[in-house]
């Protein structure tokens, strides 16, 4: 039988359901991170919230809990920086039902080794026990993070043409997306076998974006939108941040998919949109760049692969 994310428990359908409704009414929410512009300032703010999901069921079973932290940062400074944004400060919520406080102390160094690598402050938090709430020895994480910049400099998507090259930056595994589904399909044994790939964690890529932002966007927009791959993956989180009559193609074959990704795929029979609508597939960041500088960005991250295209059309993400 085929395992989907929608089987495992997850409906990214009533997610983005829920963001449209909402947008209805708040219409200025819906992209990676939230702008707040600073009156009488040539700043704005850009905030993000997130957790880490259910790959904390894993954190668990192995009794390792010094990596989710990093997790955590990333999620949120990973959105911010889809902006452009420089992050500036942090804040975690750390919750259980009775504190462990080895056990926290080992996430909040984590935290504060995400916050290091993002060139970020972990300025507080707030811990809360609530007995009865979670199972023993179990704990719930979220935080946010703030970051600036400069109004007019803001990276969002409206600036993308027919023509744009796509730039994948490589992951480190499944990041924080897709847990349900692969704790779905593996058993206790299999997920302690692929512990190593399963918990590495989240690849924070603030910095080197930041500086390719500021050689690539030095005097007018090079790299002109920016998309985490987390939740709805190549299909929804690419989508955001596309123009109208604006659509992308992923070509699958242009990278080497992990590992990985390919065992939770065969051994779930897992669809192959849902697999790329639910993880990240090896690529956890993509830039849209302008042609005449795509070599240049690939260049300059390295590892960095071609991997798709814009043209015109409707509005959508295709993979061939």
């Amino acid at each position: 039988m085929a395992v989907t994310y929608k089987k495992a428990g997850v409906n990214i359908d009533a997610g983005n359901e829920l963001v449209e409704r909402l947008k209805k009414k708040l219409p200025g929410i819906g992209g990676f991170g939230g702008l707040f512009p600073i009156a009488g300032t040539k700043y704005n703010l850009v905030s993000s919230t997130d957790g880490v999901g259910t790959k904390l069921k894993l954190a668990f079973l192995l009794n390792k809990h010094d990596t989710v932290g990093i997790d955590l940062v990333a999620m949120n400074v990973n959105d911010l920086i889809c902006a452009g944004a420089k992050p500036l400060f942090f804040l975690d919520y750390f919750a259980c039902g009775k504190l462990n406080v080895g056990q926290a102390e080992q996430v909040i160094k984590g935290i504060a080794k995400g916050c290091e690598l993002s060139g970020s402050r972990l300025i507080g938090g707030e811990t809360a026990e609530m007995p009865g709430f979670y199972k023993n020895g179990e704990y719930d994480l979220a935080g946010f993070s703030v970051g600036i910049i400069e109004k007019g400099k803001e990276i969002n998507g409206s600036k993308i043409n027919s023509g744009d090259v796509i730039v994948g930056l490589p992951s480190s595994g499944p990041h924080s997306n897709g847990y349900s589904l692969i704790r779905k399909v593996f058993s206790d044994g299999e997920l302690k076998k692929y512990s190593k790939q399963l918990l590495a964690p989240t690849k924070i890529y603030v910095k080197e974006i930041l500086v390719a932002v500021a050689k690539f966007n030095l005097k007018k927009q090079n790299i002109v939108g920016i998309a985490h791959i987390t939740g709805g993956s190549f299909y929804d989180k690419i989508e955001r941040i596309l123009p109208q009559n604006i659509r992308a193609v992923i070509e699958k074959s242009s990278w080497k998919v992990p590992e990985i990704f390919k065992i939770v795929q065969e051994k779930g029979n897992v669809p192959e949109k849902d697999i790329y609508r639910t993880l990240n597939m090896g690529i956890g960041m993509i830039l849209i760049v302008r042609p005449k500088i795509a070599l240049q960005v690939k260049e300059f991250f390295k590892s960095a692969k071609k991997i798709g295209y814009v043209e015109e059309g409707e509005r959508g993400v295709e993979l061939i």
